[in-house]
């Protein structure tokens, strides 16, 4: 596969973010996942990541993990606060790629030049929940396998032959759903043993299979989806949004001024 065409990107929390709205990421991973299918089976795979203040805040507290993140091949703007920053840089952004949306409009657009898909995460009852929602509402997308995994790492030998059977449904795209920072080191792992997209999406399983409510349009918009999420799930969420969006506030503070002061968008990582 050719050179992925750089993006105009920033730089928030020592990760770099590329700048780009739904529709044209959209685009991008399928033009992506049919380019690695014509590649063939020896081809490196494409390692994707939507960034939000959470994926930040664990990136800031790790910094390994912060590396891994930052070397991703598209790394996605999947809060307010990115598109806030990337717009006082002077580029210019509508709107997040909010995980929920990127997946239905990769499933849309996959289904008319055939892509597979693979499903990766949550429990078994959801797996079954949302996958009869994915294909009553995209009804010649391909979903090859939807794999449930133990609570649990997983030991070398157990990835192995997750990777394994990826490989043997011929996907053209893994949807993975563990949870940041979980995904994003398990996308990072995969991504040299398989030529496929690999996108981690979070809670976008339970979203889409109508386990969990999303939030309002307004509060999206106005990057207040975090405080919907923490009045319906406080005691498994309070840390992340309470702590986290805290870690997140103090670590972009220089990637603030920065902007504030005329500096790079996206200076080297340090």
């Amino acid at each position: 596969m050719g050179e992925i065409v750089a993006l105009p990107s920033i730089r928030c929390c020592g990760v770099r973010i590329d700048c780009i709205d739904i529709k044209p990421a959209v685009a991008r991973i399928v033009d992506h996942a049919l380019s690695l299918r014509s590649a063939g089976p020896t081809e490196q795979g494409v390692g994707v990541h939507l960034c939000n203040a959470w994926t930040l805040a664990c990136s800031r507290r790790d910094r390994a993990y912060g590396r891994r993140v930052d070397a991703g091949d598209l790394n996605l703007p999947d809060g307010m606060p990115l598109v806030w920053l990337a717009r006082r840089f002077g580029i210019p952004m509508e709107d997040r790629v909010y995980g929920p949306d990127l997946m239905l409009g990769v499933f849309d657009s996959g289904q008319k030049v055939g892509l597979r898909h693979f499903l990766y995460g949550t429990t078994p009852e959801t797996l079954v929940t949302m996958r009869a929602a994915l294909e009553s509402q995209f009804p010649s997308a391909e979903i090859v396998a939807a794999d449930a995994p133990p609570f649990r790492a997983l030991s070398g030998s157990e990835e192995s032959e997750l990777a394994t059977r990826i490989r043997e449904s011929h996907a053209d795209v893994v949807w993975v759903g563990l949870g940041t920072p979980q995904q994003d080191e398990l996308v990072y792992r995969l991504q040299s043993q398989l030529s496929v997209m690999l996108i981690p999406v979070g809670a976008a399983f339970d979203f889409i299979a109508g386990q969990k409510s999303q939030a309002p349009a307004w509060m999206q918009r106005n990057g207040l989806e975090w405080l919907f999420r923490l009045v319906s799930e406080p005691r498994r969420l309070w840390r992340r949004y309470l702590l986290g969006n805290t870690r997140f506030v103090i670590g972009s503070i220089p990637d603030i001024r920065r902007a504030l002061r005329g500096g790079p968008p996206c200076p080297p990582a340090e």
